[in-house]
């Protein structure tokens, strides 16, 4: 075990660190993070127009008439639908602010470049008349490429003095700032013109297309796996154990992912199919990560029926009330479960077993698959009952919290007994 920790320490975690670090994605991670609460708001008007009880249903409409579902569709509509519009400003807003550079300017710039490359739908050829499948979800990795590439090129050409317009001092910021972003600005939006025009000859004739067919198709289909959900959730308890932040490192390359996975669930109940996709982010926050990483509510549970040393009792009583929240730091750290070896196990394999569970479960249809986002703070059990509107996901939950506590007893117990014999 000493070996391979030791392995783990030299070669594992330096790459790891870098990997969390990496500015690219960092700025994505973040792009995404910052639009967390106009999501969570869409997944819960997708929710309420098309909760699956028939008496509210009737209810609704008795009350405020048939259009009652409007309400939640204009916020479908301002959220889900023009997803890849707002990451287009938000990933270049960060990638820019993070070689200190203007921010705003980097994310209209990207923003601007973005429509650019966006089909005109008009049989007639004029201008305007686009689709928002070009908007959603499905446009995400084109966002994703033109907020990098386009804020890369902004920030180099404003690197260059000759091509900066330096106002005069009392003029004010915003104005000068414009100034400065000017001549950066024109020449990346003329270089996506252009690129707009070779793109055009190309067979499909469409980047979103073209990107959609050879990425992001093939990306669902491996992410929504069984071997994907081990894999995310191994790498992130792994990172954790070495006190690494493992949703901070991999979230800049899981949301991409996962997150159109999620919103395709949400399109085919509110067009009243059947969800797709098992595996999305939600169902590991609310599933899995109970208490947070390494689901350490069950521990916290099982400290408090079996713990007897004192400095145990002591973290499990600061960490209950932000544990019930999936805030987890407390028990992280002060337990500790980084980089103890009596952990390793739980720690790390018990989610993973979770996780197969879960996965099985909605694989044979007895828990229903997620179709809202729920934060991750939401207390375990009642945040999967609301991920998959139904109450079969709470007695799945509950389940795997059971399982947790369960999980963490012996090792709770051969902790203490250790550090007894240590001290006699």
């Amino acid at each position: 075990m000493k070996s391979i920790m030791s392995f783990l320490e030299r070669y594992f975690v330096p790459v790891a660190g870098r990997v969390g670090a990496q500015r690219h994605l960092v700025a994505i991670r973040d792009g995404f993070c910052s639009l967390m609460p106009i999501l969570i708001a869409g997944s819960f008007a997708v929710l309420i127009n098309n909760l699956p009880i028939q008496r509210y249903q009737l209810f609704m409409v008795d009350v405020f008439g048939e259009g009652w579902k409007t309400f939640g569709g204009n916020i479908w509509w301002g959220s889900f639908a023009l997803i890849s519009v707002y990451l287009a400003f938000s990933i270049a807003y960060f990638l820019s602010k993070s070689y200190g550079r203007d921010g705003l300017a980097a994310g209209i710039i990207s923003l601007a470049s973005f429509f650019i490359l966006v089909p005109q739908a008009s049989p007639t050829g004029g201008w305007g008349d686009i689709s928002w499948t070009f908007t959603n979800s499905g446009a995400m990795f084109v966002a994703i490429l033109v907020a990098l590439i386009s804020t890369e090129i902004f920030v180099k050409l404003s690197n260059s003095k000759h091509l900066v317009i330096t106002m005069p001092e009392g003029v004010p910021p915003a104005v000068s700032g414009s100034f400065e972003s000017l001549i950066p600005g024109i020449m990346v939006l003329s270089i996506f013109a252009v690129l707009a025009i070779f793109i055009a000859r190309i067979p499909d004739g469409n980047l979103f297309v073209f990107i959609n067919r050879v990425v992001a198709a093939p990306l669902r289909d491996v992410a929504d796996s069984l071997g994907s959900a081990v894999l995310i959730v191994f790498m992130n308890q792994l990172l954790w154990f070495f006190g690494l932040h493992g949703s901070n490192i991999i979230g800049g390359i899981i949301e991409p992912v996962l997150l159109p996975l999620i919103e395709a669930n949400m399109a085919a109940v509110n067009a009243g199919a059947e969800p797709t996709y098992i595996v999305t982010k939600v169902m590991l926050d609310t599933f899995v990560y109970m208490g947070g990483s390494g689901a350490t509510l069950g521990l916290i549970i099982a400290g408090i029926i079996s713990a007897k040393r004192a400095e145990h009792r002591e973290v499990i009583k600061l960490g209950t009330a932000p544990g019930l929240f999936n805030i987890n730091e407390p028990i992280m750290y002060g337990f500790p479960m980084v980089l103890n070896p009596f952990m390793l196990i739980p720690f790390i394999f018990g989610p993973v077993i979770m996780v197969i569970f879960t996965y099985m479960m909605m694989k044979i249809g007895f828990c229903p698959k997620t179709v809202a986002i729920v934060p991750w703070t939401f207390p375990s059990v009642i945040g999967a009952i609301f991920a998959t509107a139904s109450i079969r996901g709470g007695i799945v939950a509950l389940i795997n919290l059971i399982f947790s506590v369960v999980m963490y007893f012996p090792f709770i117990g051969a902790l203490e007994r250790h550090k007894n014999s240590m001290e006699s």
